[in-house]
């Protein structure tokens, strides 16, 4: 399912071989404004280290972060410094908020004044979040208790600033869906001047709660209600609103809206000034994007960038201004391809700056001085990924940055000014190596080590091969194969499919650690199973908006259909055992699983789902609507796409997998399939993880007992080895 349901499964390194995580930022290090060096944590202290050469100097130290009256120093979650570089912000003691650690304590360390204060001291312990400095430096912003406050760094007078918040109207930070599905959770900006702070109010008390029971941690049930609007339910309606910080006086944008179907407004900044917002308005449907600027002082808004789509608009980095607030850069699909345009102010003119039949993948850095975006791209193969520039005034082709001879997947974290980057490679045989470099020459300054990783690493010592299958349809897809341990082509292997095959997940990336199962308890190679993961129709992978889109309304049909075809295709293979045939996955995967198996019988006999959603109509409206449609309008196709409809026609061993604390995809989901499945005396094996998440890690023993479960059942039902 959606992008946050695989955040979860980072708890147990699963994105070695879940590739469709999307990671909460580390934070490691910070880029320093100027781009000549960076700052990280070390020992606790916070450390700057200057470029080319690495030389480190402690900017702050540990022994200066110890509390009055205390004996230990701040442990620091996370860091900013202000715009002159006085004063800098520590997050501590935080706290999980569904996905992310996002609440705790905020203190402000004084050079000048060397002192160090506490934020929010008069509120509750741990209940500040998203605390920012203002521009100026003389303030504070943060919220507590889903109200907005400001504090003054040299008076510590807390203002606050709204009164209404609550668990169903929320100041300054997200509900539930906005959160999970939207990457939205810091809620508020300082206006460039520091007079005023710009923010979002969430109306969520029309937003029906789903109870969930804890009945693990006391004698009596606990209810714990989280809002939670399922496909069909109207979103919790939103404001944009600008506070004055002297009088708390809020004034609202004038922001258009359905009155019934309603809309979003996932992305909203200042636009460069102190007069103007800047927010991405989407329908309903999500298939049609509004850029807008917003009078700060009057709220009249205006449309000034406007695009539509025949499925949906993926949301994507928002605006990077140049020209010094005249024209800023947005990504798109329009053309068929995910590319950078260049975008007056005003929206009257607009120019693709990075022309041709690829996607950009990541946006990287704009190198305004110089005249250049940085971005991520794989003309070639839709499994790698590699660095690439483009001039902003569209002249020339794309520059091919990442070396030649290094074939696989790059990462970059580049400098402000373009200059350095931390750069790290691996491919399938080639473990992950780091580097510093300079651009865009792309020289290592610190010993070739990703040159070196290349130079020694042997392909001919991984079992593991890239292939592409195409179906009777003509489709082709990319996969990976973990082949056994002293393989035997005139014998007959199991074969073991992990999916995915959902709008948030590629599976099939050229990266180290590919075709690895952690779940799996042992080897699976050594015990004798071929593993394999194929990308579908409808996976985000690098080959067009086409290929991504076609699924729309179809979710649980092509995506499912192109996975059994391919499957049919590689049971052709002389030395693959169509009577041992398995699939697995989690979340969506679990989801995909589930399908497989009740629509595919003849080809999948064993089958692990996890977390699965198996019906389409339970899971929020956000991450369904945009890829189904309204279920007002077209419910039969949430039906024909729901693994529920099908659960008559299981054969094969069936293990089902849920934790009953799972806010993310409800435990209302195995209930409804388990009723289906009694319905049509369809027996199967169940287990329940009583009050864990859609992680299952909470408690201890659980990854020990849900991995043994797993390879038990596995191992039971579809045995490995040559035959």
């Amino acid at each position: 399912m959606p992008f946050a349901l695989k955040n979860a499964l980072l708890t147990f390194s699963f994105f070695l071989f879940i590739s469709i995580v999307f990671c909460q930022p580390s934070g490691d290090i910070q880029w320093a404004p100027d781009g000549n060096g960076y700052l990280f944590i070390k020992n606790g202290s916070i450390v700057h280290a200057s470029m080319p050469g690495n030389n480190e100097t402690v900017i702050l130290a540990k022994e200066l972060l110890v509390p009055a009256g205390q004996t230990s120093a701040l442990a620091i979650n996370s860091y900013s410094f202000s715009s002159d570089n006085q004063k800098v912000l520590i997050f501590t003691n935080s706290k999980k908020v569904w996905r992310y650690n996002t609440r705790g304590d905020y203190w402000v360390y004084n050079f000048q004044k060397k002192s160090l204060m506490q934020l929010g001291k008069s509120l509750p312990s741990a209940s500040l979040m998203f605390a920012k400095i203002s521009p100026d430096g003389m303030k504070a912003a943060y919220v507590s208790a889903h109200n907005l406050y400001v504090e003054d760094l040299i008076s510590n007078e807390i203002k606050q600033l709204t009164f209404d918040g609550s668990r169903k109207l929320i100041n300054g930070t997200f509900d539930w869906v906005y959160e999970e599905e939207f990457n939205c959770r810091d809620g508020f900006r300082w206006s460039p001047d520091s007079k005023k702070i710009a923010y979002w109010q969430i109306d969520a008390k029309e937003t029906k709660d789903y109870i969930m029971l804890n009945t693990t941690d006391s004698i009596y049930p606990k209810v714990i209600p989280v809002e939670y609007p399922v496909a069909g339910e109207a979103p919790s309606p939103y404001k944009i609103g600008v506070i004055n910080i002297e009088t708390a006086q809020t004034k609202w944008m004038d922001i258009p809206t359905d009155p019934v179907l309603r809309s979003y407004v996932p992305r909203m900044d200042w636009a460069d000034n102190n007069d103007e917002l800047i927010i991405q308005h989407l329908n309903r449907k999500q298939n049609e994007s509004n850029i807008m600027l917003c009078n700060a002082s009057t709220g009249l808004s205006q449309i000034i960038y406007s695009e539509k789509d025949s499925a949906w608009i993926d949301l994507l980095n928002g605006w990077s201004w140049i020209k010094q607030g005249k024209e800023f850069l947005w990504e798109s699909e329009k053309d068929g391809w995910r590319h950078i345009y260049k975008i007056s102010r005003d929206g009257k003119k607009e120019i693709l700056i990075t022309p041709g039949k690829y996607d950009v993948m990541e946006f990287e850095c704009i190198d305004e001085k110089n005249g250049y975006v940085y971005f991520d791209a794989s003309p070639a193969n839709a499994t790698q990924k590699y660095l690439y520039r483009a001039k902003l005034d569209r002249k020339g082709k794309a520059e091919l940055l990442s070396p030649a001879n290094q074939i696989g997947t790059h990462n970059y974290d580049i400098s402000p000014n373009g200059k350095y980057a931390s750069h790290s490679f691996s491919n399938y045989f080639t473990p992950s190596a780091s580097e510093w470099i300079t651009l865009p020459d792309h020289n290592a300054l610190d010993g070739h080590k990703v040159f070196h990783a290349v130079e020694t690493a042997d392909s001919t010592k991984s079992n593991i091969k890239f292939f592409k299958v195409k179906t009777q349809e003509g489709v082709e897809m990319d996969g990976w194969m973990v082949k056994p341990e002293n393989f035997d082509s005139t014998k007959k292997y199991a074969v073991v499919f992990y999916v995915y095959t959902e709008p948030a997940g590629q599976n099939v990336k050229d990266v180290y650690g590919a075709g690895r199962n952690l779940l799996y308890r042992g080897n699976m190679a050594k015990d004798g199973y071929i593993y394999i993961a194929i990308d579908n129709r409808g996976t985000p992978v690098p080959k067009g908006s086409a290929w991504r889109k076609c699924v729309y309304r179809k979710i649980g049909s092509i995506n499912i259909r192109d996975q059994a075809l391919a499957a049919k295709e590689i049971l052709k293979w002389p030395f693959v055992d169509s009577s041992r045939i398995a699939v697995w996955g989690w979340s969506g995967g679990g989801s995909a699983t589930l399908n497989l198996m009740f629509q595919y019988p003849e080809i999948y006999k064993t089958g692990i789902a996890i977390a699965a959603v198996g019906n389409q109509l339970t899971y929020d409206n956000i991450y369904q609507e945009r890829y189904m449609g309204l279920p007002q309008e077209n419910r039969e196709d949430f039906v024909k796409g729901s693994p529920i409809t099908y659960a008559k026609n299981l054969v094969g061993n069936l293990l089902y997998i849920h934790g009953t604390g799972d806010d993310n995809v409800h435990y209302a989901n195995a209930e409804m399939l388990i009723n289906e499945l009694i319905k049509y005396n369809r027996q199967f094996q169940l287990m329940s993880y009583p009050n864990r998440t859609h992680s299952i890690s909470e408690g201890e023993g659980t990854f020990m007992h849900l991995s043994t479960l797993y390879t038990t059942y596995l191992k039971e039902h579809c045995p490995p080895g040559g035959r």
